[in-house]
């Protein structure tokens, strides 16, 4: 049973924002979004807050480089509802898509290392036969829309021939190859405007180098992502035993 809130120390909403560098104004708001318990009041309607607030919203700021600010809302939002099954399911899953992460930043290095220094450019390539491609089937294949791919092309992430007779975009083996590695970066996190100079570099040379200090910083992140995900789960699992 989770103890009374308003029993022990009170503390004003300054005294929390003050720890946190926060306005009183983001405590207010986070208490209104269900990151923080409910507020007791003074009998001249003044809010009051315990240390559990506090450690409510410690757990909070904790979870949210691991896990972004809108699942550490819902984590939040759930144990305050004591619907501890869907927070611990919101964790899970961030940490399912942190091995996803993980899984498609080896994928991209294995993918690289593969890769054939003739395949980069080959101008004269037929535009149709095996290994080419149309736009829907790709898009497909990579689980996006047509209209991305377009708009790859635009930013020279891509560069599709077309057909001499039907005038539809022919993706070759080197274009399907481009389009793979723009679609993870993308996953990674990396702009539109990064990764064009990133492809660019890799058709020239045909390797891994290129991509070194981008994968490099890409396995930074995702480490560091770990990394906040376990403070978050040893803040939230020390609010879980305060409140009982």
């Amino acid at each position: 049973m989770v103890r009374n809130l308003q029993n022990g120390e009170r503390l004003r909403p300054i005294d929390l924002a003050r720890g946190h560098g926060l306005s009183t104004q983001a405590i207010r708001n986070y208490e209104e979004a269900g990151i923080l318990p409910a507020a007791g009041r003074t009998p001249h309607g003044y809010r009051t807050y315990t240390p559990l607030h506090a450690r409510a919203l410690g757990a909070f700021l904790a979870l949210v480089p691991g896990h972004s600010h809108r699942t550490a809302t819902s984590i939040m939002r759930a144990v305050n509802q004591g619907a501890l099954d869907e927070a611990f399911r919101l964790i899970d899953e961030s940490h399912a898509q942190l091995l996803d992460d993980r899984r498609t930043l080896q994928a991209v290095e294995s993918a690289l290392r593969d890769l054939a220094p003739t395949t980069a450019s080959e101008p004269d390539a037929a535009v149709s036969g095996p290994g080419g491609t149309f736009i829907g089937p790709l898009a497909g294949k990579l689980g996006i829309r047509s209209a991305t791919l377009r708009k790859w092309e635009r930013a020279g992430l891509v560069h599709p021939r077309r057909d001499p007779q039907t005038g539809y975009r022919v993706y070759d083996e080197a274009d399907v190859r481009d389009a793979r590695l723009a679609h993870q970066l993308r996953r990674g996190g990396y702009l539109l405007e990064q990764i064009a100079p990133l492809i660019a570099q890799v058709r020239a040379a045909g390797g891994l180098e290129p991509l070194e200090a981008a994968l490099c910083d890409w396995r930074g992140r995702l480490s560091a992502r770990g990394r906040a995900m376990l403070t978050g789960a040893a803040e939230l699992e020390a609010y879980l035993r305060e409140r009982g």
